[in-house]
């Protein structure tokens, strides 16, 4: 056990030394905060006084705060309109000092926005009680596209890995995605996709959770059994050196291409708070682990315990390297 720790504590010091690529879809989380204080007249609703809101980066920007929260560098790659919120986007990355020559700005379309409505009392967990989504009704045209995939060349040479964050819009061009099958010959591409895994044919992991992996092998996962020949599936049908179904408090499972099986228990305790950014955080720490040496299982581990971290959290939270380090000095 302490040798384990040793050498995952090598591991996380060693993720300041790694820069990634993540290219995705940039999202806009809007929270607006308020405190309930009647119910409307009008119709059974609860009325909320307006406290606050603040907006901060979802989908593949929550792999980039992980990352830099890490202690790693990063060079993002997305795109955003040219309206308010892509604005703020971009305000948050230079603020935060991450480079944002890869975000791409288009005047044809909006920002991708939720803007989540969260009510509670004072000094209580505000819950969510509705959610808005805001999509570009247009693609992506194909000046941006070769600007991305031009982006991707030109700091190829200064990147250690690559970080897929698909969330079913459309930066993950069938081009692009071609580009990303190029990189994975020569370094390691870990692959988050919500709806269309098996086009990732040819990268290093893919991470779905539980319905992921039943909507790409297209059967249910409704016990250990079906839960192995999924993973096998995927394998196969992805040609990956392994996929990690995550599986919210049931920990995940890993499937190498060599055959092993290895079932990761959850960390800590198995009721959550909020499960959000949890796939991201797999993601970000599987990816840096790999980068710094580490096997496919010691990733596996190492990035439970990050999600381990992020499930006790609200919202699309990041963990920093201290927390990774306190996680595994604590098992």
């Amino acid at each position: 056990m302490e040798k384990d720790k040793d050498s995952f504590k090598a591991l996380i010091n060693n993720f300041h030394n790694i820069t990634v690529g993540v290219i995705g879809d940039l999202v806009a989380d809007e929270y607006v905060y308020g405190r309930q204080f009647k119910l409307s007249r009008e119709a059974p609703v609860i009325v909320a006084k307006y406290e606050n809101e603040e907006i901060l980066p979802g989908g593949a920007g929550n792999i980039i705060n992980n990352v830099v929260s890490l202690g790693a560098s990063v060079f993002p790659i997305g795109l955003v309109g040219n309206d308010d919120n892509g604005k703020k986007l971009l305000h948050y990355f230079t603020n935060h000092k991450i480079i944002t020559k890869g975000i791409f700005t288009c005047n044809s379309r909006i920002t991708i926005t939720k803007t989540r409505f969260l009510v509670g009392d004072s000094h209580t967990t505000k819950r969510q009680v509705v959610r808005f989504d805001r999509e570009p009704d247009t693609t992506m045209d194909s000046k941006t596209e070769q600007k991305v995939i031009d982006f991707i060349d030109a700091i190829e040479d200064k990147v250690d890995l690559w970080v897929i964050s698909d969330y079913g819009y459309d930066i993950i061009t069938p081009s692009t995605i071609e580009r990303i099958r190029e990189l994975a010959k020569k370094k390691t591409v870990v692959a988050d996709s919500r709806h269309r895994i098996k086009e990732f044919r040819g990268v290093t992991v893919i991470t779905p959770n539980e319905s992921e992996a039943e909507e790409a092998a297209n059967r249910k996962i409704q016990n250990q059994n079906h839960l192995y020949e999924v993973g096998a599936q995927l394998l196969r049908e992805v040609n990956t050196r392994a996929v990690l179904i995550t599986q919210g408090n049931q920990g995940m499972t890993l499937f190498e291409e060599d055959g092993n099986i290895e079932q990761v228990p959850i960390c800590g305790k198995s009721n959550v708070i909020d499960v959000t950014g949890a796939g991201d955080t797999v993601a970000s720490v599987l990816s840096l682990s790999m980068a710094s040496g580490a096997s496919l299982s010691q990733a596996a581990r190492l990035s439970n315990y990050g999600a381990s971290i992020t499930v006790m959290k609200n919202g699309p939270a990041t963990i920093s390297q201290t927390e990774l380090l306190q996680a595994v000095n604590n098992r």
